[in-house]
């Protein structure tokens, strides 16, 4: 019961970040990702790893709004990192700590 709430407050969260940057997402899926913790289509469908509902909330606002701006901004080029410090200030640290997050993740994963 307490997931299905994360996933509903997650959901909501992904909302009023894409009314934020004036993106429309379609739909919203949160799921096990086995390479990624996120991906969008141009269609507007948005696809989050459910373990994403694990991490401190600014993890997962760094992965909502990178892949929000993606909508706006196809690739990872200075207009792109230039959004991304306007919304989330310092996002290389959170970039840091969610690569942190992914080797601790493989390690748990491996005992």
């Amino acid at each position: 019961m307490a997931r299905k709430r994360d996933k509903a407050v997650f959901k909501e969260r992904v909302q009023a970040w894409a009314e934020r940057l004036d993106v429309r997402a379609r739909s919203i899926t949160i799921r096990p990702m086995r390479t990624k913790w996120a991906s969008c289509s141009s269609a507007g469908r948005l696809t989050f790893d459910a373990s994403l509902l694990d991490l401190p909330l600014d993890l997962q606002d760094y992965v909502i709004v990178h892949e929000l701006l993606h909508f706006h901004v196809p690739n990872h080029g200075r207009l792109w990192k230039s959004v991304m410090r306007a919304h989330l200030g310092d996002y290389e640290s959170c970039e840091r700590r969610l690569a942190e997050a992914v080797d601790s993740h493989a390690l748990a994963a491996q005992q």
